[in-house]
């Protein structure tokens, strides 16, 4: 009975070294980019842009997670290629500008999610 038990165990625990192992494979640029795209779709369902719509929709959730994504921008712009920052930077300009649009009380050019590091956003 205990080797039933044991068997069990293994497989349901994570093998954290084979996991440490392939993070150490990942280039740096690709971590970033993959943390940016998940900040960018976290905050298109925030925003209500999904299929679901005005289901998840929570502009706060939205506000934060689009000021977070314009920080990684702005802070790993010279540590990533503009192959790779160039999509992202569109990416955050479209969920800024789905922002305004979704908001009720629009925020002042400059004073929206992201924009003290993009600049501001008119739309």
């Amino acid at each position: 009975m205990s080797d039933a038990t044991t068997a069990t165990d293994t497989t349901d625990s994570p093998d954290y070294d084979a996991l440490t192992r392939d993070i150490a494979e990942v280039p740096a640029v690709e971590v970033i980019v993959t943390v940016a795209v998940n900040l960018m779709s976290a905050a298109a369902v925030k925003l209500g842009l999904t299929e679901e719509g005005d289901a998840h929709k929570d502009l706060d959730e939205a506000r934060k997670l689009i000021h977070a994504l314009a920080g990684l921008l702005d802070g790993s712009a010279t540590e990533i290629s503009s192959f790779h920052a160039a999509p992202l930077r569109d990416g955050l300009k479209s969920l800024q500008l789905a922002f305004r649009e979704a908001s009720i009380v629009p925020d002042e050019p400059g004073q929206g999610p992201g924009e003290k590091y993009t600049g501001p956003i008119y739309g």
